[in-house]
């Protein structure tokens, strides 16, 4: 079998991150595996965690800015009877306690932090208050105040594994912690309780099924790997769509405004809508109105160059 590198690859491949090692990680190993320079993710996982990690490749790079409210699902191990500081096993024991709860006290407990609840970001995140991350601020030893952030826990169901150990099954919003979930838990119990094992299983509409492994990577030839990327458009497919024809591919290539009139529909401002030309997706569009007129404005290319296919680079855009 060949194992020619193609000129460029661009797509979104969908990671199972292992655990131990830091996303990052898996980028630089992504770089090497695809040979390029282009790779960028849509939000990271502790070292600990492992499961579904979307990684962005060449033009989907373009992409991450947009990334920011997909929900995810999350499979956890709560460790009920232990307090650290980094919320999760891996750090330093503050206190512990043998006074467990029973299975219904614990079950009525979690269901109770379904919906829209207040989360302190913990000490040991990327969170930034006053341009350094906590993270670092932690390391250091020091602590400073955080303010309470509203997320949403669609759902959240417990299963018993042991007395003190259950695995939580949650679906939430964007910018939920898993580990202060568990340890806000553990407080309403009055037992203390941190995350033992984290597993993400779905992050917006990418779930495992999705997903390949790094170790798995490594045996497939270049053409294998790139078969595995998914198209730029599959980032979303949950926006509205307009088919234009050549002439309104051609103003969106050049920045021009386009009337929702002429095109037949009809947006509300503010609203992103996918912009397809001859059944490739081409640009993300906003919706605004001029003087008072309903349009539509590129706000991202996705292809520049007409004898370029979706998704792929040219030399022209490397800066855009």
């Amino acid at each position: 079998m060949s194992t020619r590198k193609p000129d460029s690859v661009s797509g979104v491949l969908i990671i199972d991150k292992h655990a131990g090692v830091t996303s990052h990680r898996i980028i630089s190993a992504c770089r090497r595996l695809f040979d390029t320079g282009r790779v960028g993710h849509t939000g990271t996982l502790d070292p600990m965690a492992t499961g579904v990690l979307p990684i962005l490749l060449g033009r989907a790079v373009k992409a991450s800015e947009y990334l920011i409210v997909h929900d995810k699902a999350y499979r956890a191990e709560m460790q009920l009877g232990i307090v650290t500081d980094t919320e999760d096993v891996t750090g330093e024991i503050l206190g512990t306690s043998a006074a467990i709860p029973d299975e219904e006290t614990v079950r009525r407990v979690c269901a109770s932090f379904t919906g829209r609840i207040l989360q302190v970001p913990p000490m040991y995140s990327a969170v930034k208050i006053g341009g350094r991350k906590l993270v670092d601020i932690a390391r250091e030893g020091g602590e400073v105040e955080r303010a309470p952030r509203e997320v949403e826990i669609y759902s959240l169901t417990a299963e018993k594994l042991a007395d003190d150990r259950y695995a939580l099954d949650v679906a939430c919003s964007k910018g939920t912690y898993i580990r202060t979930l568990c340890a806000d838990i553990g407080r309403a119990l009055g037992c203390g309780a941190a995350m033992a094992a984290l597993r993400r299983t779905r992050t917006g509409r990418f779930t495992l099924d999705d997903a390949v492994t790094v170790e798995a990577l490594e045996g497939m030839t270049f053409e294998e790997r790139a078969a595995k990327l998914l198209p730029v458009e599959t980032l979303f497919e949950d926006l509205g769509m307009v088919e234009v024809n050549d002439f309104y591919a051609k103003l969106t290539r050049g920045g021009a405004d386009l009337f929702q009139k002429k095109l037949h529909v009809d947006f509300a401002p503010g609203t992103l809508v996918r912009v397809r030309h001859g059944g490739q997706f081409i640009a993300l569009a906003r919706a605004m109105e001029k003087d008072g007129v309903p349009i539509l404005r590129a706000d991202k290319l996705f292809v520049i160059d007409e004898g370029k296919k979706a998704g792929e680079t040219a030399e022209e855009e490397e800066n855009a």
